[in-house]
């Protein structure tokens, strides 16, 4: 693959607020049991062979560093190139924008003007997919075009997703939407562009760098040719505690997860010195995510388990996500919910939710 550096950014707010997000971004959530959504972005670049990559930071950034550390885990500990752990402005960006903020990128501009890389992979750390991105970048080399967005058909309306604007003529893009309707060209929150290009682009808006960049390039889609590359497997985004929940209840699907998970495109995550999970004699799972040092006594059917969660004998998950160190004591049941980790649910209590309205336990103590 060509010579690309990537750029990810964990720093932008959402329309709707997410209770999960209060004291951490959207990008380290944890999901799927024992990853965090910004390892996809991570992994998904490794896998195309790039190797200097930048982390634009949040506020709330300490769950991002304690996950990220020293990029060891994605073979980013590199003498040359590697991680490199960027600041971003302290509001992120706008309810209104996508994730690009002008003023992140102004402000991380040595990181551009060091690097001798002919492009720039930039990401969020948001959606669900997985794909190889040498496909992105060897079609925005052939088509001579100046950025390619990544995008795919909306399977729902989503207020915080991004929607472009396309001349059926041209196939370019012509402008963005805020929100996107079912069937809607939907952005991935990924783009290709020339790195000379991206700074130029810095210097045009300068005056401007509160605005989000497709927003600061919205009259100028004449001069800078943006065309999309469409990606027609499984792409979810993730904004809402809602979403939160339904994409990682979609891992139960064998075929969603055989596409987010491929043996040929391995996802990484932050190593951890946990034991196997134990199932005791007398327990049910059934069509789970169990993840490592779980033990399992009581009943387990349609949820995800965080690392270290104990379900005592005669406690009962439905539906359900319980993340790490969490303990269900016995008689506890847990239906259409999300525990939050450090969590102990008493004996005999009883946490329901609704598929339409899931009950959420914030961050307990333990």
């Amino acid at each position: 693959m060509a010579n690309v550096i990537g750029l990810i950014t964990t720093n932008y707010s959402t329309k709707k607020a997410c209770v999960l997000a209060e004291e951490r971004p959207v990008a380290s959530l944890p999901y799927a049991g024992r990853y965090r959504i910004m390892d996809l972005a991570l992994s998904i670049m490794g896998n195309c062979g790039i190797r200097t990559v930048g982390v634009v930071l949040p506020y709330n950034y300490r769950s991002v560093i304690d996950h990220i550390s020293s990029g060891k885990d994605w073979m980013l500990d590199r003498k040359n190139g590697g991680l490199f752990v960027l600041p971003g402005s302290a509001f992120g960006t706008s309810r209104a924008g996508s994730r690009f903020l002008v003023r992140d990128l102004e402000s991380n501009r040595v990181f551009l003007e060091r690097s001798h890389a002919d492009y720039v992979v930039c990401s969020g750390a948001n959606f669900a997919f997985n794909m190889d991105l040498s496909l992105v970048v060897d079609e925005h080399i052939r088509s001579g075009v100046d950025i390619t967005v990544l995008t795919n058909s909306a399977t729902e309306s989503d207020a915080d997703v991004v929607g472009f604007n396309v001349d059926e003529s041209t196939g370019n893009i012509t402008g963005i939407n805020h929100g996107v309707s079912f069937g809607d060209m939907a952005f991935l929150d990924t783009f290709v562009i020339g790195r000379e290009l991206l700074l130029t682009l810095l210097d045009w808006y300068s005056s401007v760098d509160y605005l989000d960049l497709f927003e600061a390039l919205e009259n100028d889609y004449g001069r800078v040719t943006v065309r999309e590359y469409r990606f027609n497997g499984y792409a979810a985004p993730v904004f809402n505690t809602e979403a939160y929940f339904r994409r990682n209840m979609d891992l139960l699907n064998p075929e969603i997860a055989d596409q987010l998970f491929p043996e040929e495109r391995t996802v990484k995550t932050k190593a951890h010195d946990t034991p196997p999970a134990k199932y005791e004699r007398g327990c049910y799972v059934r069509n789970a995510i169990v993840s490592a040092g779980c033990r399992i006594m009581g009943s387990v059917a349609d949820s995800l388990l965080g690392r270290n969660v104990i379900v005592e004998s005669g406690a009962t998950v439905r539906n359900a996500i319980v993340l790490q160190d969490c303990v269900i004591k016995s008689g506890a049941r847990v239906e259409n919910a999300i525990v939050d980790r450090a969590n102990c649910i008493p004996a005999g209590t009883e946490l329901r939710g609704t598929p339409e309205n899931v009950y959420y336990q914030s961050k307990g103590q333990r």
